[in-house]
């Protein structure tokens, strides 16, 4: 099937492993130009470029979620080189499942922490989006793809600011879907995914019951592999999506 991707300009926020990764490597292999951005991995972006057709079809560029002027910045930079942004996939996060900091108990939390992380999850997507749709609606053409997860449906002891921060993603999507102009958004939320983040989980004793606690909720008996997620990121964020809009749609083995 042919998306029509050749030579689009797709714009990846947090490229450089797991499921972004895969997105962005996928978008290159249907001849799409691909900019991703990197937090603090410079070395994985710069590796990347090279696998998604060098300098002149790809770049990296820096982004943090938690810094607006920094979002500013990499929307421009990757604007100016690409000459436009045809596709957006939102995918960055300021969170790491089993990290220590992240299981506090929601009523011990500093208000300083959780208004932070909640506010950069929300507005960083929310800033990126306002960046590009102006020259979307102009363009008469543009796909957004805005990254959730089911916790956002199921909730999770110790993921409120998880939980929250992606359910607002959706209603975001929601109003952006009323866009027009040749626009569409919508939503993809994954279940647990076997990235190296999961590996690592896997190995460490202190996560694995995590982990397969998820594998044992999920029907289809497994957790998705990123390409699971983003050949239907690609089909979203592509012209072959012709009118599949304000849509949350999960790939989480039939949770």
């Amino acid at each position: 099937m042919d998306l029509g991707l050749k030579d689009k300009r797709v714009l990846v926020t947090g490229g450089t492993r797991g499921i972004g990764r895969t997105t962005a490597l996928r978008y290159a292999g249907e001849g799409a130009r691909v900019a991703i951005t990197y937090n603090q991995a410079a070395d994985e972006a710069a590796k990347l470029v090279d696998e998604l057709g060098g300098p002149d079809r790809a770049l990296a560029v820096p982004y943090d979620l938690r810094d607006l002027a920094s979002v500013e910045s990499a929307v421009s930079t990757v604007t100016e080189a690409f000459g436009g942004i045809d596709v957006l996939i939102a995918n960055a996060l300021w969170f790491r499942w089993g990290d220590p900091e992240d299981e506090i108990l929601f009523e011990d939390l500093d208000p300083d922490r959780w208004t932070a992380r909640f506010r950069a999850n929300t507005e960083g997507h929310m800033r990126t989006v306002q960046l590009v749709l102006k020259d979307m609606k102009t363009a008469g053409w543009g796909r957004i793809v805005l990254l959730s997860s089911i916790t956002a449906y199921y909730g999770r002891s110790k993921s409120e600011l998880y939980s929250s921060s992606k359910t607002a993603l959706h209603g975001f999507a929601r109003s952006l879907m009323w866009t027009r102009h040749g626009v569409l958004a919508n939503v993809v939320a994954p279940g647990a995914t076997r990235t190296e983040l999961m590996d690592e989980l896997l190995l460490n004793p202190a996560t694995k019951e995590l982990v397969e606690r998820e594998i044992e909720q999920t029907p289809s008996g497994r957790l998705s592999e990123p390409d699971d997620v983003a050949r239907l990121i690609v089909f979203l964020g592509s012209p072959a999506n012709g009118n599949v809009n304000g849509e949350v749609i999960h790939t989480a083995g039939g949770r």
